[in-house]
């Protein structure tokens, strides 16, 4: 969840609520309810942990890992040979 998330990486940093709090313009009192799961990060500050951490908002969330592909400058029977190679590896997983 994402309360021990923010905890686990504040702590990681030797900080103290009051100092992440601080950092993020907050009072510890917020923090502090974010930790004890009595409210919710605002999307804003999901997105300012993330950074603060060097972390993703999907993993702060607990979303499932997905990884991107850039296929900028391919072309369309490149890019559709790519797909036809993963969907290959997806099948075999099965």
């Amino acid at each position: 969840m994402i309360y021990d998330k923010i905890k686990l990486l504040r702590e990681q940093k030797g900080l103290t609520q009051a100092e992440l709090a601080r950092k993020l313009g907050l009072t510890r009192a917020g923090v502090n309810a974010w930790e004890m799961g009595l409210s919710m990060p605002s999307t804003q500050y999901i997105v300012e942990l993330a950074r603060f951490f060097n972390v993703s908002t999907d993993y702060l969330l607990d979303m499932p890992r997905s990884a991107s592909i850039s296929v900028e400058g391919l072309n369309d029977q490149e890019i559709s040979s790519l797909l036809a190679v993963i969907e290959c590896y997806r099948q075999r997983k099965r």
